[in-house]
């Protein structure tokens, strides 16, 4: 564990779904915008397949691609971290996951507090809804999936069950897998800080 450092408190909802899709996190205030989209992937499951982008006080984060251009300007989401943000008085910021989809999703910063050297950051808290899967085609698209799967009677029951290759619980969000994943991405960051300060050590 990294002593004497800064976590945020994050409530991560995705926007326009009803039940609320939403996850409870803490992370390092020095973790960088890729670091927290790899973790929301990690607590919505979803399967890193497709483009992200952050929009925070009217700058957009990404992984440039000098092929692409959007007409606009973006920034490398590797190289801003949650403090310098809050630093700036941003305190709620977007995140938008496969533009095909276009799952975008409200990030709030709740709270700024000490780490608790007991833990290992990021941490997943708790959350409610089972995110969409991956290439449903969208908020209208998740509606159907939705329906076709809470009815067993449904023409497209048994083809959305092959298609997502199990029965979809809407209420069961698999907190023992989130945990699993989340609990990877804070051992990588740990090992990662650790052999740092190791190569560091060996220089002086």
């Amino acid at each position: 564990m990294i002593q004497n450092e800064g976590i945020a408190r994050l409530l991560i909802t995705l926007d326009d779904i009803e039940p609320q899709i939403w996850r409870r996190v803490e992370v390092p205030l020095a973790m960088s915008l890729k670091g927290l989209h790899d973790l929301i992937q990690a607590v919505m499951l979803f399967e890193d397949y497709h483009l992200f982008e952050f929009e925070a006080g009217g700058r957009y984060y990404d992984v440039p691609d000098p092929t692409e251009d959007f007409g606009r300007k973006t920034y490398a989401a590797k190289n801003i971290r949650i403090r310098t943000l809050i630093g700036r008085g941003i305190t709620t910021f977007a995140y938008t996951y496969d533009f095909g989809d276009n799952w975008r999703h409200t990030v709030v910063v709740e709270a700024v507090e000490d780490a608790n050297t007991k833990y290992e950051y990021p941490r997943f808290l708790e959350g409610e809804n089972r995110a969409p899967p991956e290439d449903v085609y969208g908020t209208f698209g998740f509606a159907d999936f939705l329906e076709a799967m809470s009815k067993p009677r449904h023409p497209q029951h048994r083809e959305m069950v092959r298609w997502f290759g199990s029965n979809f619980v809407p209420d069961d969000i698999s907190v023992d897998l989130i945990n699993e994943f989340v609990e990877k991405l804070a051992r990588r960051r740990t090992h990662g800080k650790a052999g740092f300060a190791k190569s560091q050590n060996q220089q002086n």
